[in-house]
């Protein structure tokens, strides 16, 4: 997760011969970025993995693949490769 610019960071970003209206366009410009970037790497921390929406397809593929039907629990791993490996088990 990249920390927020520090002043002097900004500083080096800004051409010299900017003028102070577009010295700080570019200065909130990159803080904005920063931040999106920032949040974005928070959101993706915070999601778990999940068969949600997913069971039911990987259920069919398994019945396709294999001739028998098989329930995918909640608690099977959400990685297509582990729960193949496990598909005797569901």
């Amino acid at each position: 997760m990249a920390s927020n610019p520090s002043r002097d960071e900004l500083a080096a970003a800004i051409p010299d011969d900017a003028a102070d209206d577009e010295a700080a366009a570019i200065a909130a410009a990159m803080s904005a970025h920063l931040a999106d970037r920032e949040r974005a790497a928070l959101a993706d921390e915070d999601e778990t993995p999940s068969w949600a929406g997913e069971r039911w397809g990987f259920a069919g593929r398994l019945h396709a693949l294999g001739g028998r039907s098989a329930r995918v629990t909640l608690g099977a791993p959400t990685d297509p490769w582990s729960a193949a490996g496990r598909a005797d088990r569901l």
